[in-house]
């Protein structure tokens, strides 16, 4: 039976492998299983009559058949991204697949309004939103895998555009049952059991940043568990596993009910830019063009993101 014909997934698969070299990161990368990527792998090799990784136990290594591939693969996809923007551009109607990375609050709490605000006036956009922390999504821009992200910090890097679309305002949250005070010093926040987020979180990076200004470090705190994502932390919250630092967004039901209250850290105002990030080397398509636009233009100044619509 002849191979099956090269596929734009086949090559967007292949790159994926390539850069992770790991067929179960490619397939975490893709939002995809491990046994398709290696279906469409499979495939390719059978087109190509040749082996593009040498599979080593659990590793995996490039042939020097993948190592040729891989330039030209990256320029077909691109070359086809191009294509899409410029048909697009060329017609009366706003149409395609928008790919938008996001960490958690944002991904939530800003982009499914966006959405669905830019899809009531192009109805033949579509909507697609990864989520996932702050520095995968900017490394994900960085390596030419998504064209936009949504983030709660800056990542540095030098090849990446970051500009503010929102504030958010962080609190220090309890269980609703805890007799804490509601107002209490540093130097207590130290002694209390502390639930951190995970490294590369954007509510990590600010938590660090908050406490640099006060002088404090994270070895300082009382970290009694690490957690992964702010659904995690709510939920640990409001079992009483200890405090955590959380947006406002994330709790905003609980405070209303009263599982979860907040407290006052003298001397400490937690507040935060979500960021819009882009590759300033990239050429946008034209319907990804004109929803970062939206996004930007909607900002003003950095609006509290309190006053945004809310997602039921």
């Amino acid at each position: 039976m002849r191979p099956t014909a090269i596929e734009t997934r086949h090559l967007q698969i292949f790159v994926a492998v390539y850069k992770t070299k790991s067929f179960t990161k490619a397939a975490e990368l893709l939002y995809t299983s491990q046994p398709t990527v290696s279906e469409h792998m499979q495939n390719l090799e059978a087109r190509l009559n040749c082996r593009l990784f040498d599979r080593l136990g659990r590793s995996i290594l490039p042939t020097t058949a993948a190592q040729l591939l891989y330039p030209r693969a990256i320029a077909i996809l691109e070359d086809l991204r191009r294509l899409e923007a410029d048909i697009t551009s060329t017609g009366n109607t706003m149409s395609g697949e928008l790919i938008i990375g996001a960490s958690t609050i944002p991904g939530t709490y800003i982009l499914p309004t966006a959405a669905a605000a830019f899809k009531n006036e192009f109805p033949a956009i579509s909507f697609e939103i990864r989520i996932n922390d702050s520095a995968k999504i900017a490394e994900a821009v960085a390596d030419n895998e998504l064209f936009i992200g949504v983030v709660g910090a800056k990542i540095p890097a030098a090849r990446l555009l970051f500009q503010p679309i929102a504030e958010d305002e962080l609190i220090l949250a309890t269980a609703g049952s805890n007799p804490l005070p509601t107002g209490i010093s540093m130097a207590d926040l130290c002694k209390l059991p502390f639930i951190m987020r995970e490294r590369g979180s954007g509510t990590r990076k600010t938590i660090e940043s908050l406490l640099a200004e006060q002088h404090h470090t994270l070895d300082q705190l009382n970290v009694c568990a690490t957690l992964g994502s702010s659904a995690a932390v709510k939920e640990a919250i409001k079992a009483g596993l200890g405090v955590s630092v959380i947006s406002r967004h994330a709790v905003c039901d609980e405070l209303r009910s009263g599982t979860v209250r907040e407290i006052e850290v003298a001397g400490l105002t937690m507040k935060r830019n979500f960021y819009v990030v882009t590759s300033p080397k990239r050429t946008l398509p034209n319907h990804y063009k004109e929803f970062l636009k939206r996004l930007l233009e909607a900002r003003g100044p950095c609006r509290n993101t309190a006053d945004l619509p809310q997602i039921d």
